[in-house]
């Protein structure tokens, strides 16, 4: 089991930064691919970034390419999606997931591999 525990959402001003943070812990952190989702109200749970365990391969969503920013220290157990430019349509409860799932796009970017998710972080972007 990894149990996982979202943090450093809140207000943000349209165009300023947050960084959310993913602490992990239970089973080896290291060996899990980690993904960031995000919901909005009314709408489906949507994929924003993800990172292979190892760090090498990164990917976003073409919504948050060039804003958002993912990475991970093992030794810290955390996953970490630094956030700027914000939009009034990133407005979401942000999760993190973990999951033992290689490094391919396809799979590090589906919410339905990954086994661990956390209780979620409320952003809110608004002047």
């Amino acid at each position: 089991q990894v149990q996982l525990v979202e943090s450093g959402g809140g207000l943000v001003r349209p165009g300023g930064s947050l960084k959310l943070s993913c602490a992990a812990s239970g089973r080896p952190f290291g060996t899990y691919a980690m993904g960031w989702f995000r919901q909005a109200p009314g709408k489906e749970r949507e994929f924003v970034a993800a990172i292979s365990w190892s760090a090498i391969s990164k990917y976003y969503a073409d919504s948050v390419k060039g804003r958002f920013t993912i990475s991970r220290d093992n030794g810290q157990n955390t996953v970490y999606l630094q956030m700027n430019s914000l939009k009034p349509e990133d407005t979401a409860v942000y999760y993190c997931a973990a999951g033992d799932l290689g490094a391919s796009y396809g799979r590090l970017s589906a919410g339905r591999e990954y086994d661990y998710w956390g209780q979620g972080t409320q952003v809110t972007v608004s002047s």
